[in-house]
């Protein structure tokens, strides 16, 4: 892993094409080792972030909702917002749900007129056995900034920071830093922060509790998971017999 970082200057979504997702988990496991090479937790760009991002995957009855809202800063205006429902293939195994969310969530980002300087996922980032969780994935594969804000833990070991809004505990792999468990409301349960690509753990520190202004989850996230929950519910319900 280095800390050098190159930067792209371009106006679209810059979608790789890094590898299949129907694979078998001993491959999926294999991808993630390779992927996690290309890691790059460099400091964000000396500029304003002037687009949030907020990605959330729902499930149900066999299908997959990816919900992707976009926020413009600092007065948290949404400017677009965008879903993809599609049926659910991958079964759900712990340490590779990105081959679960990975597809529904490129196809839905697919579909933005907007760029973001940086994305919040409903996930985790490097707090991962193979440092590979969903926004440290998604955001290889994009090569844009991402912050993974989960609301269980997934691995390492950590304390509970105090209750007050602002504090935060680390969570660690053996000696190593891999990320916060944040306090972003008094007296709430927290949240699991780490950097997922581009960006450090200081910053997405930082800005998750700065996106946090009245509840538990950043306002972008909170806005992307109803807006998956809410789309999949209703797509359900058209389903049913009238």
């Amino acid at each position: 892993m280095t800390n050098k970082c190159i930067f792209f200057t371009i106006t679209a979504m810059n979608f790789k094409n890094l590898h299949g997702w129907n694979v078998v988990p001993q491959e999926a496991i294999r991808i993630q080792k390779s992927l996690a090479k290309r890691i790059n937790l460099c400091p964000l760009k000396p500029h304003a972030l002037k687009r949030i991002a907020a990605v959330d995957v729902s499930f149900r009855e066999g299908k997959s909702c990816a919900a992707v809202c976009v926020f413009r800063m600092p007065d948290f205006t949404l400017i677009e917002q965008k879903t993809l429902i599609i049926k659910t293939v991958y079964p759900y195994i712990p340490t590779l749900l990105t081959f679960r969310e990975g597809p529904v969530v490129l196809e839905c980002l697919k579909k933005i007129n907007t760029r973001p300087d940086l994305i919040l996922f409903d996930g985790q980032g490097i707090v991962h056995p193979r440092r590979m969780g969903l926004a440290t994935h998604i955001g290889i594969w994009l090569e844009l900034p991402t912050i993974g804000c989960a609301k269980t833990p997934l691995f390492g070991t950590f304390t509970i920071p105090p209750l007050q809004k602002g504090t935060f505990t680390f969570i660690k792999n053996r000696h190593e830093i891999i990320g916060a468990v944040l306090r972003t409301r008094n007296n709430i349960k927290p949240v699991f922060v780490s950097a997922g690509n581009r960006i450090t753990l200081q910053e997405s520190v930082r800005i998750t509790l700065r996106l946090c202004r009245k509840y538990r989850l950043p306002e972008p996230l909170r806005a992307a998971h109803i807006l998956s929950k809410t789309a999949l519910k209703n797509h359900i319900a058209s389903q049913l017999p009238q």
